[in-house]
């Protein structure tokens, strides 16, 4: 079994729908461990040493987020300038994180075909991830596709939303029991209505 850890981040849960109800879902899953970051460091207050131990040991490493202005809460960022320290992550002796894996569990706010050439976006929701992809590359970990939402904003609370919560606790389950494919892909995006395909077995 993978040993699994989620680092959410949210600063306006009150005001989300689908990061609420993937937080509910995932919190049903035994065997991994959940972390609201917004909750543990309400002023930012990193514990360094803790993280680096929580990074340390776990196998798959998953960030929860909603897309804020092309990248991520400005929490998740402080907590990657902290915690993914040079001589700890990468560089000289950085070898912590080596042949781990990072994930992202994502949602947007415009629909999918924003987010291509010639939509509203200009680019592949992909395209804006890429400095996850680059940071994991650094520290020696593999990147699995990300687990996208499109249209959270639009999403219907009883039918898209539920699903992907649904969804969401099934990728979970299965990372944790090894059965789901988490090798790289540059152009991969996992949704709910695909998440099959990668399944094992």
């Amino acid at each position: 079994m993978a040993k699994e850890l989620v680092l959410y981040a949210h600063p306006g849960q009150r005001f989300s729908r689908a990061n609420v109800a993937m937080t509910k879902a995932a919190s049903d899953i035994e065997g991994i461990t959940f972390v609201d970051l917004y909750a543990e460091y309400p002023r930012h207050d990193i514990n360094v040493e803790k993280e680096q131990a929580r990074l340390v040991a776990h196998d798959v490493i998953l960030f929860q987020f909603p897309v804020f202005w092309y990248s991520s809460p400005s929490l998740l960022k402080e907590w990657q300038d902290l915690a993914l320290q040079y001589g700890f992550a990468y560089g000289h002796d950085g070898k912590a994180l080596e042949g781990k894996t990072l994930m992202l569990a994502v949602t947007a706010g415009g629909p999918e075909d924003a987010y291509r050439k010639g939509g509203y976006q200009q680019h592949a929701l992909r395209d804006f991830l890429v400095p996850f992809q680059q940071t994991a590359g650094l520290c020696g970990m593999k990147f699995a596709p990300p687990f996208a939402l499109y249209g959270a904003l639009g999403a219907k609370e009883d039918q898209e939303i539920a699903s992907h919560a649904s969804a969401y606790a099934t990728l979970l389950a299965a990372i944790r029991d090894d059965a789901f494919d988490l090798l790289e892909d540059d152009s991969a995006v996992v949704q709910a209505s695909t998440l099959s395909t990668r399944m094992k077995g």
